[in-house]
């Protein structure tokens, strides 16, 4: 089991339920089927995650201390939308690594477990 983010890119959602909308349209959008290259901003995002915990299938990866669930995580990232997983025993510090990072890129981050936005 892993604990799931999705971080977008694209106007802020006026309250959760709205966000749960958004994220919905955008995995049904971008993450079924084929998918498209991440835009600058989301590969950016998933590039400086990647500098915090090592991705997994980096040659000097360390799947103990790494939080990802599944790698590499540009993988799990389709035009404006990056949903990825992580442990579940090392989510709550990459989780809020992850969220932090969301908002200083100017990013949207939603929790889909709980439906809600983290801000």
């Amino acid at each position: 089991m892993s604990y799931d983010l999705a971080v977008w890119d694209g106007p802020s959602p006026v309250d959760d339920a709205t966000a749960l909308e958004v994220f919905k349209n955008l995995y049904d959008r971008f993450m079924r089927g084929e998918g498209q290259s991440p835009t600058p901003r989301i590969r950016q995002y998933v590039e400086r995650l990647a500098t915090r915990w090592p991705d997994l299938g980096d040659a000097d990866e360390d799947e103990d201390t790494s939080p990802w669930s599944d790698g590499p995580l540009i993988n799990n990232a389709s035009g404006p939308l990056f949903y990825f997983g992580m442990v579940l025993s090392k989510y709550q510090e990459a989780a809020v690594f992850a969220a932090d990072l969301a908002r200083s890129s100017g990013l949207i981050c939603f929790d889909p477990q709980d439906r809600r936005l983290i801000t």
